[in-house]
């Protein structure tokens, strides 16, 4: 019956029995209220409706009726805002309550479990003949039943009968009513809306109630729907941020779309509870979201002042502190205690955590999570607890005003150093079992780490977490946990050990400045433990380092710095043999290295630079550290390749990987490996391994701890690729390359000049001009080094000039003497410069062109390619074809693709037709006429 005017509830009930012609007598009984009552109310209705007479008031309800009969009119608060998503939720619960007679939303306080009641039940109106009624129960304090009813009478409009009980009214009221009740905030009064409801639809069978609660009632028929958090992410559109964007708007205006990804941040970190997200939003307009961010570390203070006319609902301290006054101190204790776990925790962990019984602590968490005050998730391997964050913030507040923050903080810590000491590195689960608490382990170490008398504690638990994050592969939390270890270790010998792995962390991470500051760090951590030999050590390494590593460093070191470190090394080594070791090292090493910079290769040089590098690798074999011996063969790897043999150098840079095999599995021992995969990468590229080079390529772009660095990690895999002529594999793996590239920051390293330089020859045989003109513009960003200019430059350029018919050019480009140009050519480029330059002579028609075929036949024997290709030239020059031929199955045979098929066309003919079809099949554009 819709009331029109004025008209309350109550007299639209009076004037509907009066349009049924009963008498005030007949409609005091069926609406349990005296005849006086009636009186009353039949007198005002003739005065709003300004009718003459009861016959008449009795026509005006009879056309109300009949125009109004088939839709009551739910008797529903009117929300002040509109309601935002929630249509999954919605659905299911609609369905439920087709089906279930009494139906429970429960959830914490803000989550949104009386804004979807409401929702609900203005959409199921029209199912029930009898409308439906919303009871809000907060202001009921006395958890009696009859007190209960009463709340449900007054919502009615029943008034008290004189012998009657009020629970009686409302069963008679509503014995053959077709409706559908609504009790919210069941909570405070569970003991009252239990047995209430229990009798109300024993009696009443065509009623359904829908309660909200904090808690389920706990009654028989009870089905229980959890309301969720909104939703943050998905399929679909975040309900979370939906909500956000749309209060914001209603105090101003909405933040920008590009900040979606900021806004749905903030939702996550608010859990989807409803209420925050308002709250939040609310605030957007003088905080902004970076305010709102920096404001969620502190949720109960910044979360507060919103427009509810429930005052639970203006602060969500002021929600909490509801469902917290309704617990019993026990449950408070355990609330507040474990309120220091950041991510879920097991019973037991509650129960080192709380100081309490195990059994007496499941009990207290499963009244916790009754009453949404916890998250439980049951699952075969056992069940988990957790806090919103907002929960926890409240429950730290709570700890500290019982004084109980410390113990329970330094409980936690210990439960935390039990876990990751207990964290073995084995199995397919343990980065689950890893991330399952390492939460918990850093919030334990940031409360540790400033309190003193928690410094030893503090110490190990900080060593353990960077062990475990750098084997989890988060290499930069790792540095930063060696380092913070470092600062918070009492012995200074403990200090040079955690920055020495602070320093090979770095390494992995390709920051060379910050291996060599902690390097540094630890001699002077060394030399106050009173290890003079290990800060020689650690000062020679770092002089190592500076040469060795020198594309990881943004700071290039002076040659004098390095020299003075190792002349401080050499004082404080004494007799000691991994001194020593390091001693040789730095000296071969920086001697080498430095090398590169000299105008050309002194002919004493080059060997003394040799047998530095050998002295340095029997020194390190002698101490028996592999890690060692494997920077010593490093060291000689690159003196072999500044002696021009490519194939000396390859077989030491592959000497490494066998002695690496059974290294230790820590930051230094994964950071010597990283090098040597890139060093017989290389090495396998400069002696015409491709497959060999492929395969060490591989293992280096797909190391897990290269993550950081993909653009690094792929570099030496496309350069393989572009002289096989593997085009998919480029046009893949450069993809990756770009992505990390410019994720990094697209830092100018020339180190990275040969990939890029691959990449676009790959792009100009391909005839792709616009692509290609965008990796030159990548190469331009690289700078143009003498490498580029007559290294992997030329190189490059000559072989897309030789496919391109430009064979005078390619002459030009590749005219410098190797001899003059060897420090740019010499360890990968030799073999490949002076093998394609024999070709362009012989394509070019030059007149010395026999004596350049005679010069490359010298330095490329055993070159599977590079000789192929000087063959490939020699045919040509004598034109025999037969022994042209026979270079295609020589360069299939060496993985080289491309240069097979460009041999079936310079052979011409029937060969020339395969050779085209089989450059179509790489994707490559035709070759040009001869």
């Amino acid at each position: 019956m819709t009331a029109t005017g004025e008209v309350s509830a109550r007299e639209a009930e009076v004037l509907a029995l009066v349009g049924e012609h009963l008498s005030n007598a007949e409609i005091g009984a069926r609406l349990f209220i005296s005849v006086r009552t009636v009186e009353s109310h039949v007198s005002s209705l003739l005065r709003k409706l300004a009718l003459p007479d009861r016959r008449a008031l009795a026509q005006r309800a009879s056309e109300l009726g009949r125009a109004d009969r088939s839709h009551p009119a739910p008797a529903l608060p009117t929300p002040l805002t509109s309601f935002v998503g929630r249509a999954r939720e919605r659905a299911e619960l609609a369905e439920i309550v087709k089906t279930h007679r009494q139906v429970t939303a429960v959830g914490p306080g803000g989550v949104g479990k009386t804004r979807l009641a409401l929702t609900l039940a203005a959409e199921a109106a029209d199912e029930y003949a009898d409308g439906v009624w919303f009871v809000d129960l907060v202001p009921v304090t006395d958890p009696g039943a009859t007190v209960v009813a009463a709340a449900v009478a007054a919502a009615l409009g029943l008034g008290e009968q004189p012998g009657t009980a009020i629970d009686e009214s409302v069963v008679a009221a509503l014995a053959d009513r077709h409706a559908l009740l609504v009790l919210d905030n069941c909570e405070q009064v569970r003991d009252g809306v239990a047995p209430f409801v229990e009798r109300l639809l024993a009696a009443c069978p065509r009623v359904t109630v829908l309660a909200t609660s904090r808690a389920r009632l706990m009654v028989p028929f009870e089905r229980v729907y959890p309301v969720p958090p909104l939703s943050l992410a998905g399929d679909g559109e975040s309900d979370a941020v939906a909500l956000f964007l749309e209060r914001a708007a209603a105090v101003g205006r909405p933040p920008d779309p590009a900040l979606r990804d900021h806004v749905a941040a903030v939702c996550a970190r608010l859990d989807g509870v409803a209420l925050a997200i308002e709250l939040a939003a609310a605030r957007w307009s003088t905080l902004g979201l970076d305010g709102l961010t920096a404001g969620l570390s502190d949720q109960l203070r910044m979360l507060a002042g919103g427009s509810r006319a429930d005052d639970r609902h203006r602060s969500v301290r002021a929600a909490l502190d509801w469902s917290h006054a309704l617990l019993e101190p026990a449950d408070r204790a355990l609330l507040r205690r474990v309120s220091v776990f950041v991510a879920p925790f097991t019973v037991a962990a509650a129960a080192e955590v709380a100081g309490s019984d195990v059994g007496m602590v499941a009990d207290g968490l499963a009244r916790l999570a009754e009453q949404s005050l916890l998250v439980v998730t049951a699952s075969l391997g056992g069940t988990e607890y957790r806090a919103l964050e907002t929960i926890r913030q409240y429950g730290t507040e709570r700890l500290t005003e019982a004084g109980e923050l410390d113990d329970a903080r330094a409980r936690h810590l210990r439960w935390c150093l039990a876990e990751a000491a207990g964290l073995a590195v084995v199995g397919a689960d343990w980065r689950a079992r890893f991330d399952a608490v390492a939460d918990d382990l850093r919030s334990a170490l940031a409360w540790a780490a400033d309190r003193p008398g928690q410094r030893t504690d503090a110490y190990r638990l900080a060593r353990r977490l960077a062990e475990l994050t750098f084997t989890r592969n988060l290499v930069g939390e790792s540095q930063l946990r060696f380092a913070q270890a470092a600062a918070l270790a009492d012995d200074p010998a403990d200090t040079a050990s955690m920055l020495r792995e602070a320093a090979a962390v770095a390494g992995c991470r390709m920051r060379g400045d910050d291996m060599y500051r902690f390097q540094r760090a630890a001699a002077d951590a060394a030399r106050r433990a009173g290890d003079t030999a290990g800060a020689a050590v650690d000062l020679a390494t770092a002089a190592t380092n500076a040469y060795r590593f020198w594309s990881k460093f943004a700071r290039l070191t002076p040659e004098a710095e390095a020299v003075a470190l190792i002349a401080e090394a050499r004082e404080l080594a004494g007799d000691d043999p991994a001194a020593a070791a390091a001693l040789a090292l730095a000296e071969a090493g920086v001697l080498t290295d430095a090398f590169g910079a000299a105008q050309g290769p002194a002919e004493n040089a080059v060997p003394e630079t040799v047998a530095r590098a050998e002295r340095a690798v029997e020194l390190a074999h002698r101490t028996g550290d592999p890690l060692a011996e494997s920077a010593a063969l490093d060291a000689l790897t690159g003196a072999r390749s500044w002696a021009g043999d490519a194939f000396a150098a390859a077989a030491t840079a592959r000497r490494r990987i066998t002695l690496l095999s059974a290294a230790p599995d820590t930051p230094a021992g994964t950071h010597e490996l990283i090098d040597a995969l890139g060093m017989a990468t290389e090495a396998g590229l400069g002696a015409g391994d491709l497959p060999g080079a492929r395969r060490w390529g591989r293992q280096l772009a797909d190391h897990p701890l290269l993550a950081e660095v993909g653009h690094r990690a792929t570099s030496w895999l496309l350069v393989a690729g572009a002289f096989a002529g593997n085009v998919d594999e480029v046009l893949t793996g450069s993809a990756r390359f770009l992505e990390a590239w410019q994720r990094a920051g697209s830092p100018a390293r020339s180190v990275l000049g040969p990939a890029v330089a691959g990449v676009a020859m790959i792009h100009g045989l391909r005839d792709d001009h616009d692509t290609r003109r965008e990796w030159d513009a990548v190469l331009r960003r690289l700078g143009t080094p003498p490498e580029h200019v007559y290294g992997y430059g030329a190189v490059f350029d000559a072989m897309l000039m030789l496919h391109q018919g430009r064979a005078g050019e390619a002459w030009e480009r590749l005219a410098p003497e190797p001899a003059d140009v060897w420090k740019w050519v010499t360890w990968i480029w030799l073999h490949w410069y002076v093998a394609l330059r024999a070709e362009a002579s012989v394509l070019a028609g030059n007149p010395d062109a026999a004596d350049r075929l005679a010069e490359a036949r010298a330095v490329v024997a055993g070159n599977p390619v590079a000789a192929a290709i000087v063959e490939r030239a020699a045919a040509l020059f004598d034109d025999d074809r037969r022994r042209l031929l026979a270079t295609a199955a020589a360069f299939d045979a060496s993985g080289c693709r491309y240069q097979a098929a460009r041999t079936l066309v310079l052979a011409g003919g029937d060969h020339a037709v395969r050779g085209s079809a089989a450059l179509a099949g790489l994707g490559l554009a035709p070759m040009a006429p001869r």
